[in-house]
């Protein structure tokens, strides 16, 4: 009898392991859909098959008249830019937002984190495989790095990982406006 309860606890083990690893993509409550509008500067991201290879990434949120929300995401691949529009709804929780780049498929939008300037951005999606970190401005303050690292490592997503994505020609774009 002993040697089947430790057999049967041990066999729990890795049931237990994996729950003590989940991660937590619970989106922040969201005051106003209208704080995500504009232009927002792909600072870091956790590799994903849509965007491998892809530098100077850009995410641009519009609202239409009837309320629409759209997203237009350019980024530079090989000297050639690569253009992506999708489409958004909105659910039941503020900070969960579903897009969409292949009707009707839709994928889970989730805002873990605003600066509280809202000048920077944790996303997520439905699982610890997707993770953005977003900026209104090309770069982020070492204070924001930090803060959106130390939030992402709470909620359990593997920031080692994270590819840092230049943003070289933002910059320099940005500069020779002023």
């Amino acid at each position: 009898m002993k040697t089947f309860m430790t057999t049967a606890l041990l066999s729990l083990f890795p049931f237990f392991a994996t729950q003590a690893q989940r991660f937590d993509n619970t989106p922040i409550k969201l005051n106003s859909i209208e704080l995500l509008l504009g232009k927002w500067y792909e600072i870091a991201r956790l590799d994903n098959r849509f965007e491998r290879g892809q530098d100077n990434v850009t995410a641009f949120y519009t609202q239409d008249g009837d309320g629409k929300i759209m997203v237009s995401n350019v980024g530079w691949k090989d000297g050639k830019m690569k253009c992506a529009t999708g489409h958004i709804k909105r659910t039941d929780m503020s900070g969960l937002l579903r897009v969409s780049f292949f009707r009707p498929f839709y994928s889970d939008y989730r805002v873990l984190m605003l600066g509280t300037d809202y000048s920077y951005a944790l996303i997520g999606g439905s699982s610890d495989d997707h993770l953005w970190l977003l900026s209104r401005t090309p770069t982020l303050t070492q204070a924001a790095r930090n803060a959106l690292l130390r939030e992402a490592a709470s909620r359990g997503y593997t920031v080692s990982q994270l590819l840092w994505i230049d943003q070289s020609n933002n910059i320099d774009k940005l500069a020779k406006k002023s």
